[in-house]
């Protein structure tokens, strides 16, 4: 998880992360999936992305594994910075951003049910 959350949404993107004349607008639609997923209950509220030095770890603020909010995060950076020219692609990925939005929050709200019954 000590992954660069720039370098992994680049190479998800299929640019190289020594690529760095798209980073500002990339970084910008990082930050905006960042809003959402806090939203949903996942990860650290005061996170932001400047550059490649943040790393998904900081963001989580545990080992648990985040996988499907890296997934829901380059789909919505992909939507927003380079959308596919074909309606059914886009369709087919913004379900699956509302699929991914459900289940990120239905699981966030049970590690949150679950963490306040072992405190009390």
């Amino acid at each position: 998880m000590e992954t660069s959350i720039l370098d992994t949404i680049k190479q998800m993107l299929g640019i190289e992360k020594e690529c760095t004349a798209f980073d500002p607008e990339i970084i910008v639609h990082i930050n905006s999936a960042f809003m959402l997923l806090v939203q949903l209950g996942v990860g650290n509220s005061s996170f932001y992305v400047t550059g490649s030095s943040e790393t998904w770890n900081e963001f989580f603020g545990s080992s648990y594994d985040y996988e499907a909010a890296k997934t829901y995060m380059y789909l919505k950076v992909r939507l927003a910075f380079d959308p596919p020219s074909n309606s059914f692609v886009v369709d087919s990925m913004e379900r699956q951003c509302s699929e991914y939005e459900w289940r990120l929050y239905a699981n966030a709200e049970t590690l949150n049910n679950s963490d306040g019954d072992q405190k009390g």
